[in-house]
C-alpha cells in the first residue's frame, strides 16, 4: 500500500449534525402543513431527484427545502418560511469547520505510509472553504472534490499514484467511500459516524478480503502498521 485517501464530511470534521439541525427548523416551520416523519420523507424525495440538478452540497438541499415545501404547502408557503430557509443554508456555509477527534494523528500517520490524497464531494466553494478553514490543506498531497463517488473515480485518481490495487481509501460512508474503492481493487476503511445522510445507506461488505472497519481514526495508526 502506497497511497491512502480521506474523506473530509463526518470523517476528518462534523457536517451532518449541521444538516440535522437545519432539518428540525424545516420540520418546525412547516409542521402547519406536514407531520415530521412525512415532511422528511417528501424532502428525501426530493433530493434524490435534485442530485443530478444540483449535485451534492447545502445549496442542493437548501433547493430541495424550498421545492418540498412549496409542494406540501400547494404553492401556500409564506415568504417569510422561504426567507428562513434561505438564511438557515448561508448560516450553514458560514459554520466553523470543527475538526473530529484524531484527525491530525491519522493524517500523520498516513503522511508515513506515502502520499495523503482527500477525496470529497459537494459544493466546490463550500468543499474549497472548508478544506481552507481545518487547517489540514497541506497535508494533502491532492484534494479532489467530484461529483460523484463512484468505482471510475476512484481509478481514476488512484491511476495518478500506483493504481487503487496499492490505495486506500477511508470515510464514514460505505456507499461513497467504501464499496466503490473495494471495486475499484483497493482497501476500503469505514470509520462510522453517528449521524449518516439516508442516502449514503449500504451493507456492509464484511466479507471482502479488503475492507476493514476502526472505531474511530485514533485506531488508524495501528491498523495502518499492520497492513503496510
Amino acid at each position: 500500500m502506497t497511497t491512502i485517501a480521506f474523506d473530509a464530511d463526518d470523517t476528518l470534521w462534523h457536517n451532518e449534525r449541521f444538516f440535522k439541525l437545519t432539518q428540525e427548523r424545516f420540520a418546525e416551520l412547516l409542521a402547519p402543513h406536514m407531520d415530521g416523519n412525512a415532511l422528511m420523507a417528501r424532502l428525501l424525495e426530493a433530493e434524490r431527484r435534485n442530485i443530478g440538478h444540483y449535485g451534492f452540497g447545502i445549496k442542493g438541499f437548501v433547493l430541495s427545502m424550498i421545492e418540498t415545501a412549496l409542494e406540501v404547502t400547494d404553492n401556500k408557503v409564506p415568504g417569510s418560511v422561504i426567507a428562513e430557509l434561505i438564511a438557515a443554508g448561508q448560516d450553514m456555509l458560514q459554520h466553523p469547520v470543527d475538526l473530529l477527534p484524531h484527525a491530525v494523528d491519522a493524517l500523520r500517520a498516513a503522511q508515513a505510509v506515502g502520499p495523503v490524497l482527500l477525496i470529497t464531494k459537494g459544493d466546490l466553494l463550500d468543499q474549497e472553504r472548508k478544506v481552507a478553514q481545518s487547517g489540514l490543506g497541506e497535508m494533502f498531497s491532492d484534494v479532489q472534490i467530484v461529483s460523484a463517488k463512484i468505482q471510475a473515480t476512484y481509478t481514476r485518481i488512484f491511476d495518478a499514484y500506483d493504481g487503487a490495487a496499492r490505495g486506500m481509501m477511508i470515510g464514514n460512508s460505505l456507499a461513497s467511500d467504501v464499496r466503490p474503492m473495494l471495486e475499484a481493487g483497493g482497501w476500503g476503511v469505514h470509520v462510522p459516524h453517528d449521524l449518516l445522510w439516508d442516502m449514503e445507506h449500504a451493507d456492509t461488505p464484511d466479507t471482502h478480503p479488503r475492507f476493514l472497519e476502526i472505531a474511530d481514526l485514533g485506531e488508524l495508526p495501528d491498523l495502518l502498521s499492520k497492513h503496510r
